[in-house]
């Protein structure tokens, strides 16, 4: 099916998806939809704040699963992260990131699901708020036995999974990292609360993070500017008065971190030192995004198009390397090589066209598109008979009344 290109010159690697933005009867723009989920863990109902990218919707290409962005306090971080995510996984030609699926869950009780341990009350915090703290184990086995099953059930989903959380969410982040590695692939802990409870996960941390078997695991801390009197993160280091202050219980976090080689976590810090606590996640998750995903940019056009270079080899050899990293199989996208296909056959590129189109048919032989496409490239070089055998096979898988209405033209002259 031929969809919307562009010439030669310009950047299309996303060519036709769809937007992640719909526009509803009331003339308002929706990046997501509210879902429920009762829990039994937790006893008591949890909305959950769903996106699912726009090309979801797309009905002319084979159907496409998703990676999944689980965010803490998603209530204050749904948007930009929806946001940032479109944007740099289709907007202007971007593949920084996969498009993805994010499930933002908003708080009934924050400090009791995103603390880990109880903790006494202090001079800073009386008995009112630290009261239901340490629900953090059962929060972490709601996500993981309801939450998550209820996603995959209803969503497309892909097994590939990251957990976003800022400050008691950051906290929740590093305890899931030690203590349920294997439930999400990246882990973004922005400013975590790591002075929680006399630093207790971050001295479990001390005493398990070289021993865990983490290998494959990504991690990236952000660490904001909460210095005081304008002291520097050597100077807090020394300042006995700050030992278990919320910097330098990062900084020493980011300490243990230095030796990665122990248990194969791939990860990276960097202090925002123009940023504070509050302004700092928006900036966190873009770099997070380049971080996590920094083996997921597309070869650039002009290497695909360079009559010298194989496509077919380079997007098979392209779609492996996600493969490995993402830890699932990933074909060349179908509406990828499509249009590519339909640039080179625009472009009088005839073998590389024709290369991408039987690439498709290899790829999603249960796909009309696939074979309505290479119809359109017979039916563009004259060859009437197997651009009427392609139509043909295409209305078998689906009907559709623009194949229709060619296959009948081509019929009409034949």
């Amino acid at each position: 099916m031929k969809t919307k290109f562009f010439s030669l010159t310009i950047m299309i690697l996303v060519l036709a998806v769809g937007s992640g933005r719909c526009q509803n009867q009331n003339n308002n723009i929706v990046i997501g939809t509210i879902d429920t989920v009762h829990s039994s863990i937790l006893n008591e109902n949890r909305a959950i704040w769903i996106h699912v990218p726009g090309s979801a919707q797309n009905n002319i290409y084979s159907p496409t699963r998703y990676p999944v962005i689980y965010l803490l306090d998603g209530d204050a971080h749904f948007d930009y992260v929806v946001g940032m995510m479109h944007q740099l996984s289709q907007i202007n030609g971007n593949t920084i990131c996969p498009e993805m699926i994010v499930v933002g869950i908003p708080n009934t009780d924050r400090t009791r699901d995103l603390t880990p341990t109880h903790m006494n009350p202090n001079a800073r915090f009386d008995s009112n708020f630290v009261r239901t703290s340490g629900g953090g184990e059962k929060f972490i086995s709601f996500i993981e036995k309801e939450l998550i099953p209820h996603i995959d059930s209803l969503y497309p989903t892909a097994s590939y999974r990251m957990l976003i959380g800022h400050s008691f969410g950051g906290l929740m982040v590093v305890y899931t990292l030690l203590n349920h590695s294997n439930l999400f692939n990246s882990y973004l802990a922005i400013d975590p609360s790591l002075w929680w409870d006399d630093q207790a996960i971050l001295k479990q941390a001390q005493k398990n993070l070289d021993t865990e078997d983490l290998n494959g695991k990504r991690l990236y801390l952000a660490m904001a500017n909460t210095l005081p009197n304008n002291e520097d993160t050597s100077q807090i280091r020394t300042d006995t008065s700050l030992a278990k202050s919320h910097p330098v219980s990062i900084l020493e976090f980011t300490d243990l971190l230095k030796d990665k080689s122990k248990n194969g976590l791939f990860s990276d810090w960097k202090y925002y030192d123009q940023d504070n606590h509050g302004s700092v996640p928006l900036i966190a998750t873009y770099d997070a995004l380049h971080f996590f995903f920094n083996f997921y940019k597309l070869p650039s056009f002009a290497v695909l198009s360079d009559s010298l270079t194989n496509t077919d080899s380079v997007l098979t050899a392209y779609s492996e390397k996600l493969s490995k990293n993402m830890g699932y199989k990933i074909l060349p996208q179908e509406s990828l090589v499509n249009g590519l296909a339909y640039n080179f056959l625009a472009n009088k590129m005839l073998s590389k066209a024709l290369s991408l189109f039987e690439m498709n048919i290899r790829n999603y032989p249960n796909s009309f598109n696939v074979y309505d496409s290479i119809g359109d490239y017979y039916s563009a070089i004259s060859n009437k008979e197997k651009a009427i055998k392609y139509y043909e096979k295409a209305l078998a898988l689906r009907e559709y009344p623009a194949t229709r209405e060619k296959l009948e033209k081509l019929k009409a002259t034949k």
